[in-house]
C-alpha cells in the first residue's frame, strides 16, 4: 500500500528531516528541483532547444522551480522564470535558490501583471506557484495566472499539487491549475487522489527526495492508497476438496417490482466472486421472473400477497433461513415501502451473521443509525454519498468536500467498515484507517455497478475473508473488472452486466500477481 498524506503531515515530516536527521531543507530542495527536471525531461523527450516557462511563488514551491531551472539549462533546454511576488517577499532556501539562479546570469521576470503572450512560445509550461500552500479562493495575480496558464494551448507540469486545488480533499475553490502531470514531493498528498483535484493533477509522478524512510514510521500515515500488489494475499483460496457448502452461502434480501435487475446482479456477483451457494429471498409474484433470470442461484420466495415487495410478516418466515447463512446482503432493489423498511430494522435487530448493507437496506436505517451501531455481527455498508447524506443528516456536497474525513467518522462511531462509493470508493475502518481505491473509472457510473460490489463482498466474506479486507478487496476487484469491459467496450456503452462479465477474468489476473 502506498501511504498518502495531507499537507500539515508533509510539513512535519519535512521538520523531522531537518531537526531529527540534520539533512538541510536546501538538500531538500535540490533533491526536489533535480526531481522536478527528471520529470520535465521526459514530458519534453529531448530537451535540447526545448523552451520551458516556470512560473514561481514566493515559497519553497517556487524554490524547486528555481532549482530545476538551473538543471534543465544544463540538459540544454532554453528557461523562462516568472516570479508572482516582489523580490523582498522572498526567504529562506527559496532566495537562496533564487540568487543562485541570478548570479548565473539568468535575467527573472517579477510580475506586476500577467502577460498576453509567453515569448519564446514554450514547449513545457511549469506551475511552481503555490502547491500546498492553498488556501480559500485565489485572488488577483495568482486567480489571472491560473486563468492564463489553462488557456495556453502546452503542456502544464504542477510542483507537488496543482496551483488552486486543496492538497487535503481535491477542493477547488473557484479555479485551479489543470496539470497534464504532477510531480509531487516525498508521498502522494491525498487532494491529488480525490475528485475534483484529481482531474487537475494529471498524471502522477512521486519525487523522491531523499527523506529517510524512519520517517514514515515515526510519523504514519492514516491513509493509504490500494495498489495491485495488496490484493492476491487476501483473496480467498479454494481448496482442492472444496465442496459448495464450504465455500460459503450467501442470502440475498433483495428486489422488488421494477428492481429485479438489482437483485440478479448482486446473487450473480455472489457467484462469480466465488461464493458456493447463494440464496435469492424475495417477493412470491417476482419469482418467475428470477427463475428466468437465475439459473445458478436458489430462489427463496415469501409471499408477498401481489405487492411485488417483501414486507415484515415474512420475518418469522425468514430468519430461520438467514441464520442458517454465512452470510447476509441486505437491500438491492428493496424499495421503500413502509412494511419493508421495517423488514430490514428487524432483520439488523435479529441477526448477527456477517452482513453487507447497500441500497435501500442504507435508506431503512435514516433516523435509526442506532441499528447499525448495535448489529452483533460484522458490518459492511456501501453507501454513495446521497444515501450517507440521508444517514448522517449532512448534505451531500458536504461529504463530497470531505469525503475521507466523513467516512473515517461515521466508521469509527458505528463501529462498521464503510465503503463510501464514488470515483474513487473509500474504505473506511473502525480504527480510523482509510483505503482509496486506485481502480475503476467513468464508465462504472451507470445502473446497477453499486449491486455488483454488493455482491462481490459479500461473496468474499462467505469465504472467510474479514469483512475489512472483503470490503478492500471487492471494491479494487469491482473496478478492475470495470477497467477491463472500459478497454473492450468503451465508457460510454458499458452496463453494470460487463463489470459482473469480467469479474472472474480479474481474479484470474491477480491470482497470477
Amino acid at each position: 500500500m502506498k501511504s498518502v498524506v495531507t499537507a500539515s503531515q508533509m510539513a512535519e515530516m519535512d521538520a523531522l528531516c531537518t531537526q531529527k536527521y540534520r539533512i538541510p531543507g536546501l538538500i531538500l530542495m535540490e533533491n526536489a528541483g533535480r526531481g522536478l527536471a527528471d520529470v520535465a525531461r521526459t514530458m519534453l523527450k529531448d530537451p535540447i532547444g526545448k523552451n520551458v516557462s516556470i512560473f514561481c511563488g514566493p515559497g519553497n514551491n517556487g524554490g524547486d522551480g528555481y532549482v530545476a531551472a538551473r538543471h534543465l539549462t544544463n540538459m540544454g533546454a532554453f528557461v523562462t522564470v516568472h516570479v508572482l511576488a516582489e523580490r523582498a517577499k522572498i526567504a529562506g532556501d527559496a532566495l537562496v535558490n533564487l540568487t543562485i539562479l541570478e548570479s548565473t546570469g539568468y535575467s527573472i521576470d517579477f510580475l506586476k501583471r500577467i502577460p498576453q503572450t509567453l515569448q519564446p512560445p514554450p514547449h513545457l509550461i511549469i506551475d511552481a506557484m503555490l502547491g500546498t500552500g492553498v488556501s480559500g479562493p485565489l485572488r488577483g495575480l495568482y486567480a489571472q495566472a491560473v486563468d492564463f496558464l489553462n488557456a495556453q494551448s502546452v503542456p502544464i507540469l504542477a510542483v507537488d499539487v496543482p496551483t488552486g486545488v486543496d492538497a487535503d480533499n481535491g477542493v477547488i475553490n473557484e479555479k485551479a491549475v489543470r496539470a497534464q502531470k504532477t510531480a509531487t514531493m516525498a508521498m502522494p498528498k491525498i487532494g491529488l487522489l480525490l475528485p475534483p483535484g484529481r482531474l487537475h493533477a494529471g498524471d502522477l509522478s512521486v519525487v523522491d527526495i531523499c527523506m529517510p524512510s524512519e520517517i514514515i514510521t515515526l510519523k504514519p500515515s492514516q491513509t493509504w492508497q490500494i495498489e495491485v500488489g495488496d490484493i492476491p494475499p487476501v483473496l480467498p483460496r479454494r481448496a482442492p476438496d472444496a465442496h459448495k457448502n464450504r465455500c460459503g452461502t450467501v442470502a440475498v434480501v433483495a428486489g422488488s417490482s421494477g428492481f429485479t435487475g438489482a437483485a440478479t446482479l448482486t446473487s450473480q456477483a455472489v457467484m462469480r466472486s466465488g461464493a458456493g451457494l447463494c440464496y435469492l429471498c424475495s417477493p412470491l409474484s417476482l419469482n418467475p421472473i428470477y427463475e428466468i433470470k437465475l439459473t445458478e442461484v436458489i430462489t427463496w420466495p415469501f409471499d408477498d400477497a401481489g405487492t411485488g415487495y417483501l414486507h415484515s410478516g415474512c420475518l418469522s418466515q425468514l430468519l430461520p433461513k438467514l441464520r442458517g447463512q454465512t452470510v447476509v446482503a441486505v437491500g438491492p432493489g428493496l424499495g421503500q415501502h413502509e412494511q419493508t423498511v421495517e423488514l430490514v430494522r428487524q432483520l439488523l435487530r435479529e441477526l448477527a451473521q456477517p452482513m453487507v448493507l447497500d441500497a435501500d437496506g442504507l435508506n431503512a436505517c435514516e433516523g435509526h443509525t442506532d441499528l447499525m451501531k448495535n448489529y452483533r455481527g460484522e458490518l459492511v455498508l456501501t453507501p454513495h454519498p446521497g444515501e450517507l447524506a440521508r444517514l448522517t443528516g449532512l448534505s451531500t456536497n458536504d461529504i463530497l468536500r470531505d469525503r475521507i474525513a466523513v467516512a473515517r467518522d461515521c466508521a469509527a462511531k458505528w463501529g462498521v467498515t464503510l465503503v463510501l462509493k464514488g470515483a474513487p470508493s473509500v474504505i473506511a475502518f473502525t480504527n480510523g484507517h482509510i483505503f482509496i481505491n486506485s481502480t475503476g473509472n467513468a464508465g462504472m457510473a451507470t445502473a446497477g455497478s453499486g449491486d455488483v460490489l454488493t455482491g462481490i463482498i459479500a461473496g468474499f466474506m462467505a469465504q472467510g475473508v474479514s469483512a475489512q479486507d472483503a470490503a478492500m478487496a471487492g471494491v479494487y476487484v469491482h473496478g478492475l473488472a470495470g477497467d477491463r469491459a472500459s478497454r473492450r467496450l468503451g465508457q460510454i456503452g458499458m452496463i453494470a452486466g460487463d463489470i459482473l462479465c469480467n469479474v472472474p477474468q480479474t481474479l484470474v489476473d491477480l491470482s497470477r500477481e
